[in-house]
């Protein structure tokens, strides 16, 4: 006979797993918007009109998904807020700064970069009384940041390094972990995560076309068929990306959420390698170990965790 305990094993059980779906799906597809990016770069498309239109069709695309299923976010100032700011340190920022350096400091290093979030989401996390310290989660974020600044620090030695634009990529983490912490903390109430992923994508797509008020900016985009198809491939990643985010944002907690970095490092740096043919990073086999390493430690951390709690 099944007890009662046994059954709210096995959902909880259902739920991590469903949980560490979203965040491999996630992580996955950051490394996939990360070699577009590249992949654009290549094909003369510059950084801002690419992220700006590719932002807003995500998030037109799913605002009708969302409201299609009649599922809305409620129209007050806390969603005008909460779109405005999740725009800024979610998406418009950090992605712009990445959009731009990965053609000066290739895939490889920007994803692993992408890897730092967790460091800084956990000890923000911490300060605000969002998380309780937990010697296991904090070992595996510490694993998993040592893993990103051994590569880092390799970066940083080579001759001629392009140090503007590693600091440039390296500023994007504080960013993402910044938004990783907010969206939590003011989670518009009753909210469902459909409805708050196209706030921040079109919102970001917005924020990011506004700027063609200074002169000199353009945000025009070739029409030819290679441009069009680079641009609907990084709406459809965004789209099914940021679902996924959301969901994961919500179930997972901000920690869990900075972890997709992680995992886009594990994917994006052997496609750089293997597929597009970037030289392999000094320092990448026992940077990938490492970080591989911190996320099993923090998800298990967090499975404890939740044992507890129940």
């Amino acid at each position: 006979m099944t007890t009662t305990s046994g059954v709210a094993g096995a959902m909880q059980g259902r739920g991590l797993l469903y949980t560490l779906a979203c965040l491999m799906g996630t992580g996955v597809l950051l490394a996939l918007s990360t070699v577009l990016a590249k992949i654009s770069a290549s094909h003369g498309l510059a950084p801002l009109p690419y992220l700006a239109w590719s932002s807003l069709g995500a998030g037109i695309l799913l605002f009708a998904l969302a409201a299609a299923r009649g599922i809305t976010a409620p129209w007050n100032l806390r969603t005008l807020e909460y779109s405005f700011f999740s725009s800024i340190f979610g998406m418009a920022g950090p992605f712009m700064l990445i959009f731009t350096a990965v053609s000066h400091v290739g895939i490889s290093f920007v994803a692993l970069a992408i890897a730092f979030p967790p460091l800084f989401t956990y000890v923000g996390a911490l300060l605000l009384g969002m998380e309780r310290f937990a010697l296991m989660r904090a070992s595996g974020v510490a694993l998993a940041l040592i893993g990103a600044a051994i590569i880092a620090l390799y970066k940083l030695g080579e001759a001629n390094a392009p140090l503007p634009w590693i600091a440039a990529t390296l500023t994007a983490p504080v960013l993402l972990a910044v938004g990783n912490l907010y969206r939590t903390r003011r989670w518009p109430p009753g909210a469902r995560p459909e409805a708050l992923a196209p706030c921040m994508l079109g919102g970001s797509g917005i924020l990011l076309i506004s700027l063609a008020v200074i002169p000199g900016v353009s945000l025009s985009l070739p029409t030819d068929r290679t441009t069009l198809l680079l641009v609907a491939a990084q709406i459809a990643n965004f789209t099914v990306q940021y679902t996924l985010f959301f969901i994961l944002q919500h179930r997972g907690g901000p920690v869990m959420l900075s972890l997709i970095g992680a995992v886009s490092a594990v994917v994006g740096v052997p496609f750089a390698i293997l597929v597009l043919g970037e030289a392999a990073p000094s320092g990448l086999f026992i940077s990938a170990i490492l970080i591989l390493a911190g996320v099993w430690l923090t998800s298990w951390g967090g499975l404890r965790q939740q044992r507890r709690a129940a």
